[in-house]
């Protein structure tokens, strides 16, 4: 990446965010940072206040004026404010259209107007919802979203992508489900919640163990995002990328495996389900070939570090509303 870019990263303030600017400012970018603060706290981003390559704006990617001030002279946009995870946008269903769907596309359009050359898209592999047994979804597979936050991504996805050749380089990054430490740290994450779970002594309990899922680091996600920003442009324009590793590909019995391989003592009870349509596994292929991209870290590699931030006193409360959406 080259150092003079300056990056707008929307939702900068929040788990993946706040790992993506630290990475971004890390290769030499300046960062912007537009974030309404939903969960009340801008400390994730404390360590880089008063740099002069860090710039931080607080507002709401759904106010005009806000996204007029946010795009202007930068070169690129990593779109991640959104109502995420199906819980949250379940419960507030009309807020989730209004920050997912609407103040997305129009983002986009305020970015094109102000000349900005690369849009990076955070979107997910839920989309693709239930895949037929032992196949791997690649991205030019239908997409069948079965949750609110799924047909939210799914709703935007082709808006943005319509907009290279008039406009941003625009990518979309279906990523796999996150896990590991950030400094907005969440514990309402699956990889997270079970190793809070196991390394504080509780029983776990699991629902629908037998279901698909892939998963990739959160820092592994920062570093994605990063690659694609300093791609050539024609091997990132108007393209989606799933963005994970298929080796990564769980079903959740299979993290309880890993679990009870680090804490033998571990007390897990199943609560077998049918009814979840979404049980997907996914090729990472094309990211890899296309872009050289390869996940640095495993589920293992997250569980251990998670248990080591429970286990080591810090957190005062792992339980307390800050660490979830």
């Amino acid at each position: 990446m080259q150092t003079a870019n300056r990056i707008l990263v929307t939702g900068g303030a929040g788990y993946v965010g706040s790992v993506v600017v630290d990475e971004l400012l890390r290769q030499g970018a300046r960062v912007r940072v537009l974030d309404a603060l939903a969960h009340g706290t801008v400390s994730s981003l404390l360590p880089h206040w008063g740099r002069p390559d860090f710039e931080f704006v607080h507002g709401d990617v759904r106010d005009a004026q806000a996204r007029a001030d946010a795009v202007r002279d930068v070169d690129g946009v990593v779109h991640l404010a959104a109502v995420v995870g199906d819980p949250a946008c379940a419960r507030e269903p009309e807020l989730a259209k209004e920050v997912n769907v609407e103040a997305t596309r129009r983002l986009v359009d305020d970015a094109s107007k102000a000349g900005v050359e690369r849009f990076v898209f955070a979107s997910t592999c839920s989309n693709y919802g239930k895949m037929s047994e032992g196949a791997l979804a690649t991205e030019e597979d239908e997409l069948r979203p079965v949750s609110l936050y799924a047909e939210t991504k799914v709703g935007c996805e082709p808006y943005i992508l319509s907009r290279n050749g008039n406009g941003p380089v625009c990518t979309c990054l279906r990523f796999a489900t996150v896990y590991g430490t950030s400094p907005r740290m969440r514990f309402d994450l699956t990889v997270n919640e079970f190793t809070r779970e196991v390394a504080l002594d509780r029983e776990l309990v699991v629902f629908g163990e037998q279901f698909w899922r892939p998963y990739i680091h959160v820092r592994d996600v920062a570093t994605a995002v990063a690659l694609v920003l300093g791609a050539p442009h024609d091997a990132v324009a108007g393209e989606v990328f799933n963005v994970g590793a298929t080796s990564e590909n769980y079903r959740k019995l299979d993290l309880v495996e890993i679990l009870k391989s680090r804490f033998s003592h571990a007390i897990v009870s199943f609560v077998h389900k049918d009814e979840d349509p979404r049980d997907y596994r996914v090729s990472f292929e094309k990211v890899k070939s296309r872009l050289g991209f390869v996940p640095t870290r495993t589920v293992a590699d997250g569980i251990a570090e998670v248990a080591a931030l429970l286990q080591s006193g810090l957190l005062a409360d792992p339980d307390a509303p800050i660490y979830k959406n």
